[in-house]
Parts: C-alpha cells; sequence; structure tokens
C-alpha cells in the first residue's frame, strides 16, 4: 500500500509540475502587455520600459516561469496588477464564497440522487424508474444559470423569500451567507443530481442481481435492507469517481452562476481577470483549478483502494 501511495504521489508532483508550465506558457502567448494595460496607450516608453522591469516582464521565459513557480511554492502568488493586493490574500477572500456553495450544491445533489438512483434501480422499469429518468434528463439537459434565473424569478422577485444576489459576507452571519448562497446552489445542485441520479442507478442495478445480494435476500433479509447493506456499498466506485468529478466542475464551472447571482467568488475572479487581462491573477486561479482536478483524481484514486480491496491486491 506504501508503494502504491509513493507512485501514485510522484505520479502526482510530476503532472502538476507539467500543468503549471502549461499554464505559464499559455498566458504568456496571450495578447495584450500587462504593463501597457495597466499604464494605458498614453504611457511614454522609458515609462513602459520601467514597469515592465518592476514586474520582471523584461525577463526570459524561462526565468520568469521559475520565479513564478519558486514563489507559488512559497505560497507567493505574485500581486494583481488590476486590484494591486496578493493574489493569495484575493483568491482565498473569493474562496471563502465559491468553497462553501461548491460544497452545499453537492450536498444537496448527494441528498436527492442517492436516495433517487437507488430507488429508481430497485423500481426498475417501473414508473417511479420514468419519474427518476425524466428527473435526470430535466436536470442534464437544462443549464445551471437559466435554472439560477428561474429561481430568482420565482422565490426573489415574485415570493420575495431569498436575495435575488449579492452576498453579504460571513461577517453578517453565517445564517446571512446561507441565505444568499441558497439559490445559487440548488441551481448548481440540479445538474449534478440529474448527472448523479443515472450514475447511481446504473451501478446500483449492476450488482443487484450479484450472488451476494441473492444470498443476503435468501438469508431472510427485506429488499430494502439488501440493496442497502449489499447493493449500495459495493455499487460506489463509479459514484465515487462522479462526486470527485463533479466537486472539481462546482468548484471550477461555477462561473455564469456567480455572474448570474453577482457572487464575488473565484469563477468571477476569473471571468473578471480574463476581462481586465490580468495576467497573475489568470495563471493562479486557472493553476488552482488545474491543481485541484489532479489532487480530486488523485484522491478518488485512493478511494478505490479504499473501497475495493480487489484493486489493492492488483496494483501491487
Amino acid at each position: 500500500m506504501i508503494a502504491i501511495l509513493v507512485r501514485r504521489t510522484m505520479s502526482l508532483i510530476v503532472t502538476l509540475l507539467v500543468v503549471s508550465l502549461l499554464i505559464f506558457t499559455v498566458m504568456d502567448l496571450l495578447p495584450g502587455d500587462p504593463a501597457q494595460i495597466m499604464l494605458g496607450t498614453s504611457a511614454s516608453p522609458e515609462t513602459l520600459a520601467a514597469l515592465q522591469h518592476q514586474l520582471g516582464l523584461d525577463q526570459p521565459l524561462p526565468l520568469r516561469y521559475l520565479a513564478w513557480l519558486g514563489g507559488v511554492l512559497r505560497g507567493d502568488l505574485g500581486q494583481s496588477y488590476t486590484y494591486g493586493v496578493p493574489v493569495a490574500g484575493l483568491m482565498m477572500e473569493r474562496l471563502a464564497v465559491t468553497l462553501p456553495l461548491a460544497l452545499i450544491a453537492m450536498l444537496l445533489s448527494v441528498l436527492v440522487a442517492i436516495p433517487l438512483g437507488v430507488q429508481a434501480a430497485r423500481r426498475h422499469n417501473g414508473v417511479f424508474d420514468a419519474v427518476a429518468g425524466l428527473f435526470s434528463y430535466i436536470g442534464i439537459a437544462v443549464p445551471a444559470f437559466w435554472v439560477g434565473l428561474l429561481l430568482i424569478i420565482l422565490f426573489s422577485t415574485t415570493l420575495g423569500w431569498l436575495p435575488a444576489g449579492g452576498f453579504p459576507g460571513w461577517d453578517a452571519g453565517v445564517f446571512a451567507g446561507l441565505k444568499a448562497l441558497c439559490l445559487p446552489a440548488v441551481a448548481l445542485a440540479l445538474p449534478q443530481a440529474g448527472v448523479l441520479t443515472r450514475v447511481a442507478r446504473a451501478a446500483v442495478l449492476d450488482v443487484m442481481n450479484e450472488d451476494f445480494v441473492r444470498t443476503a435476500r435468501a438469508k431472510g433479509l427485506s429488499e430494502s435492507m439488501a440493496v442497502w447493506r449489499h447493493a449500495v456499498p459495493n455499487a460506489l466506485i463509479p459514484v465515487v469517481t462522479m462526486l470527485g468529478l463533479q466537486f472539481t466542475f462546482l468548484i471550477a464551472g461555477a462561473v455564469l452562476v456567480e455572474n448570474v447571482f453577482n457572487l464575488p467568488g473565484l469563477g468571477r475572479l476569473a471571468y473578471q481577470a480574463l476581462s481586465q487581462r490580468d495576467i497573475i491573477v489568470m495563471q493562479d486561479v486557472v493553476l488552482f483549478f488545474s491543481a485541484l482536478v489532479i489532487v480530486m483524481n488523485f484522491l478518488v484514486d485512493l478511494a478505490y483502494l479504499v473501497i475495493d480491496p480487489r484493486l489493492r491486491a492488483q496494483a501491487q
């Protein structure tokens, strides 16, 4: 098990280094000079050259990459060209909105999709299965930002129960913060619940006719107990895979929803940095999103080894 962990960790480190190099190279190829954008078109060549030197933009690409990578490893992500503040603090401030939003959306998705998918598998080809399939198709087909707009019209404009957008900050109280995140979390959770329902249904169906489930029924366990105690735990691998992918999507793919609800999250920061050509912020945010995907895949692989002992034996 230790040898497996060491191999996976080394692979993780190499992948992160390669991805960081690709991100830095691609960002460097984007049109627009950050110093020119900061100073405007009326800046003199001397002033422009001085700012480029101050920002390190006159250095060769390999040196700039190593300087940036060294800063990332030390926790120094540089300073935003637009906001004039350290990028690390800026990202942590925005992550304080995006991370709770993603966790709430994930929790809602699991609470809806797992029971729905399991019950659809138990009632295969029945009415409940058809209703669950319809819910799944709607969730997959409908864009999250459009769901968000409908929720705003219904619960904010018409009923006035929840705010239409904005975030008061956690200093205003946990209840006020959760209230502001309620509608965007539901908008994000619906598509994910649709996908997860299909995955859970298919995974449970695959194991319901296995010998160990039939043996559980033969020993006198009720259908419900046989499914939840034996079928569901053995159907967790594809579900865990999907949960890992969904969490990274909820963090990195919430740009449109955060813009619809005017939330100061990490996705909105990425959008603003792109529109303002704030290259250093874009580099750091994209690296964070990429690292999140890679690390989540790493954790999902480890979860496989914990859930299924057969995979540990094969990996030896």
